[in-house]
């Protein structure tokens, strides 16, 4: 057993026995390199390609398919091409076209999914794993096998280029992923908090409002995010059910027209790209303390 002594002004002090002691490092292995070498791979695969948009954005034109690997001949003339309207190109009015119709989308799809999802998740009723079934079906849709039918009923009923006939169709296929993902999301919270909230005077509606919504906030942003992606970077069906007012930035990133005739304006095209990732971004890094607030709001003790 270790002892101690005692030290000038009367206070103990350690004896050897007491030393801190001494870990060793842990040996290398070839699993741990094998994992390290596998993410990296991963991270080059997944960011390459927009590392390589990037460095084209800031490239100057003549400079085009140099294969250097760094940026070079660095300039911002494509950034100011991008926005320029001298070439009939409206790329500022088209992000705002997409971003108004990603925020429609998104808040009508977690309006309608979460008491959707609720409903499933919560209540015991004959069918619902058929409806589950049906929704999930209808998200897995091709949505190439709707353009013909959509672009004659809303050219019927006089939509065909407005802001409704982009926004509709988005909404079907952003809420079955919706009501999908916060079904599982419910299912997976504990009842128990809701039933005490009941039992402690709160309404079946202030039970939800005012506890299975903070719990529930980690799917929400989480599914909120995947809507509004889902529909920021949707394209076949706006390529023919916009209008050149109302074409969000996919299609028109597609229209881009160089200066030049016949002339495809890569640089320009790739700093359009760059530009439409930061929304995204911030998107994500905005959202990402929520999620995290949501996750330790809704630990449960023991």
């Amino acid at each position: 057993m270790a002892s101690t002594t005692a030290g000038a002004a009367g206070a103990p002090t350690r004896s050897r026995d007491d030393a801190v002691p001494v870990y060793s490092k842990p040996a290398v292995t070839w699993a741990g390199v094998r994992k390290y070498i596998g993410i990296a791979v991963i991270v080059i695969f997944c960011l390459g390609p927009f590392y390589w948009m990037v460095v084209m954005a800031f490239r100057e034109v003549g400079y085009t398919f140099d294969n250097t690997l760094y940026p070079t001949h660095v300039t911002l003339d494509n950034f100011r091409a991008a926005f320029s309207t001298q070439l009939g190109n409206h790329f500022g009015r088209a992000l705002a076209n997409s971003f108004f119709i990603g925020l429609c989308t998104t808040i009508i799809a977690i309006l309608f999914g979460i008491f959707a999802a609720y409903a499933l998740a919560r209540l015991q009723f004959r069918g619902k794993f058929v409806i589950l079934g049906i929704i999930l079906g209808a998200s897995m849709f091709p949505g190439v096998a709707l353009l013909s039918p959509l672009f004659q009923l809303f050219t019927n009923i006089g939509w065909q280029g407005t802001y409704q006939a982009l926004i509709l169709p988005d909404i079907s296929f952003a809420l079955p992923l919706t009501i999908y993902t916060l079904t599982a999301f419910f299912a997976e919270m504990p009842w128990e908090l809701e039933e005490a909230a009941t039992v402690d005077g709160c309404s079946p509606g202030q039970a939800f409002r005012k506890v299975i919504l903070p719990l529930a906030a980690p799917g929400l942003f989480t599914t909120a995010i995947l809507a509004f992606i889902a529909s920021w970077n949707e394209y076949l069906l706006a390529s023919e059910l916009s209008s050149e007012r109302t074409q969000p930035v996919t299609v028109a990133i597609a229209n881009f027209t160089g200066s030049v005739p016949h002339e495809e304006p890569w640089t320009t095209v790739m700093a359009a790209g760059t530009i439409v990732t930061i929304p995204l971004i911030i998107l994500v890094l905005v959202l990402q303390r929520r999620i995290v607030a949501g996750l330790t709001a809704g630990g449960v003790k023991g």
